[in-house]
Parts: C-alpha cells; structure tokens; sequence
C-alpha cells in the first residue's frame, strides 16, 4: 500500500534576532499554528515583558510562538509536544538557528503541568488543539501547581468566548481579540489573595 507523504508547511518569524527566517513544519492533525497577524498582535502586546523572560510552550506545534519568543529575546523557553515528529523538528529548528535558550520535551502537557516547575514562568503561551477540553484543565493546572510567577502573563487561544469559561479566579483579562473563529486573549496573573 503506498504510504502518503506527510504535507509540510511553513512559518516565518516575524521579528527580532531572526527576522524573516523560514522553518518548515509536518502537518499533524489538530496542529493550528497561530496566523502571522495575530502573532503578531500577540507579541505587540508582549512587547515590554518579553525580552529576558521565562516562557512556557507547552503545546508547541508548529513551534512558532518558541521561535517567536526566542527571537525576540527571551532568556529561556520550555516547549512541549506529545509528537515525536514535531518534538524532533523543532529541536532541529534551534539546532539551525545555534539557539541554546530553547529546551524541547516530548510530553504530554497535562502531565508536564501536573508536576512541579524548577523555577516558575513569566509568559505562558496556552494554545491547544481545539475540541479536546484542554484549556482549562492546563490553566488551573498552571496556577495550582507554581508553574506561574507572581505576575506572569498567559497567552490563551479558544473557541469559545473568554467570558463564557471558568479561569482562575486570580487572573485578569489584559487584552482580548477574535480572529475567524478564534478567541486570543493575554491574562495577567494576581497574586492570590491569602484568607
């Protein structure tokens, strides 16, 4: 039986350090890499917070939000996928790039975020395959187990409305946009109030 060859895409950063380098990615079913425009509306938003931060991937993908960080100046990001094959090529993508800011796990990310970080978050990019109730069990996750710093940021896609889900209780809603039939917004996390 003849195999199908695996479709390939393409991402380009944006900007920074790597302004307009091209990778290419395998297609994988679920995988929705976040469109250049609203990376690109994202990384205006984080345009302050992002240089020397901690950042946190753990649906990588495409692994353009990672490249995007590190382009940009992040001090260190963590990516996650449960793909070998996406785990893989993105590792290859740093290797290209001499990048040793970038760390890449293959990992389920509720387990990841089940677990206990070595030192907590500054930005944290949530954006997982869609129709699979995964949104919120990794935020409250994320707050639960001391993946966040005291006023991390937190990238979200969703389709459903923002306000029509239960985040935790402690986050604000920063920016918010929709994009097609996406929801993409920035939270910023307060620090618990202690009872």
């Amino acid at each position: 039986m003849k195999q199908t060859k695996a479709r390939q895409s393409q991402l380009r950063i944006i900007a920074g350090e790597w302004r307009s380098r091209r990778f290419s990615f395998t297609e994988q079913p679920g995988l929705r890499p976040t469109p250049d425009r609203v990376r690109e509306t994202l990384f205006n938003w984080l345009s302050g917070d992002i240089e020397g931060a901690h950042c946190l991937d753990p649906f990588a993908g495409s692994g353009a939000l990672t490249l995007e960080a590190l382009s940009r100046g992040a001090a260190r990001v963590l990516a996650c996928d449960l793909s070998r094959e996406v785990v893989a090529t993105l590792r290859g993508h740093l290797q290209t790039l001499h990048c040793e800011r970038g760390e890449v796990r293959q990992q389920d990310a509720l387990g990841l975020l089940a677990g206990t970080p070595e030192a907590p978050f500054d930005v944290v990019f949530i954006d997982p395959p869609f129709h699979q109730d995964l949104l919120i069990p990794a935020c409250t996750a994320l707050e639960a187990n001391g993946w966040l710093s005291a006023n991390a940021l937190i990238y979200t896609e969703s389709e459903t409305a923002p306000e029509r889900l239960s985040w935790p209780a402690n986050w604000q809603l920063h920016r918010n946009k929709k994009a097609g039939q996406v929801w993409y917004s920035l939270w910023q996390r307060q620090q618990p109030t202690r009872v």
